[in-house]
């Protein structure tokens, strides 16, 4: 099972029964945890509550909005005769036409024009076609969620390859600076007999003990080789996760920030010019390897 990213897009369109169309758009990108933000049409809004529970049955993070659009093919209003308020119009009509001598039969047009007689054709479906019509606009949903779960996994698949050749990279400079660590007992050495020299100018010379003891203090408290160590399981831990094929954005960015404790107290302890360089160049590639992990699910 590959990654997933928090970044995706779909569409879905199609036509309902009675010629409406819709298009569902879907957009995804990084959250903390899952918002599922929706915009629908007015009368829709018993829709809400099954899509929510849909995107979060497949869905475990991200900030994910979805917008419903529908179209009418035929936007000009019709309208169509009431059959009993047509024949209640039509009687008093001709009643009242009947009682005035002279009054000629009642047009057509006017009896259409009585209130009520006229209603419009586009009125509140059957709750039946309602019902048929929500459930068609699920169905399609259901069909955008599944387009845009294979966009996030699209990223995911670009995420992990650029993911894995950071690991690569943090891995390479770990044993770089585990190379140069092994020289700094010797720099302390070499710094600390040329400060005394100069201090000194060579009118008391410092015993050989005293000088080792120094060193080895000096030694001791730069000592990386833990930190080192650390970095190490953390690479190995993280490509641990990125194989695992799980949800794992929250603990790779939890274990990104652990990288960057080990990169900070490296280069607090460098005593060379060229383990600063590799501290400064781990946090370089650290910081690209925590934006990553922000996108991953």
């Amino acid at each position: 099972m590959a990654l997933s990213s928090m970044t995706g897009f779909a569409r879905q369109a199609g036509t309902l029964p009675d010629g409406t169309g819709y298009v569902w758009e879907l957009r995804s990108v990084n959250g903390r945890g899952l918002d599922v933000r929706l915009r629908l049409p007015p009368g829709l809004d018993r829709l809400e509550a099954p899509l929510r529970e849909a995107t979060a049955a497949r869905f475990k993070r991200g900030n994910i909005s979805a917008t419903l659009t529908l179209k009418r093919e035929d936007r000009a209003p019709r309208l169509t005769p009431d059959p009993a308020a047509l024949e209640q119009a039509l009687a008093l009509a001709l009643d009242l036409a009947a009682r005035i001598p002279g009054c000629p039969p009642p047009r057509a047009e006017a009896v259409l024009a009585m209130p009520g007689v006229l209603r419009s054709a586009t009125a509140a479906p059957p709750e039946e076609e309602e019902q048929a019509q929500q459930a068609a606009l699920a169905a399609a949903y259901a069909q955008a969620l599944l387009a845009l779960a294979e966009s996030r996994d699209a990223e995911g698949a670009k995420l992990d390859a650029i993911l894995a050749a950071l690991l690569a990279e943090i891995a390479a400079l770990r044993e770089a600076a585990l190379a140069e660590a092994a020289s700094q007992p010797a720099a302390h050495r070499a710094r600390l007999t040329a400060a005394l020299a100069e201090l000194l100018e060579g009118e008391h010379r410092v015993p050989e003990e005293r000088l080792a003891v120094e060193v080895a203090l000096l030694a001791q408290k730069s000592d990386v080789r833990e930190e080192l160590d650390r970095l190490g399981a953390h690479v190995e831990a993280a490509r641990a996760l990125l194989e695992s094929g799980e949800a794992v954005g929250r603990r790779l960015e939890f274990l990104a920030q652990e990288f960057g404790r080990e990169a900070n107290t490296l280069g607090a302890k460098s005593a060379s010019l060229a383990l600063t360089r590799h501290s400064l160049d781990l946090k370089a590639a650290i910081e690209r390897l925590r934006e990553q992990a922000a996108n991953i699910e």
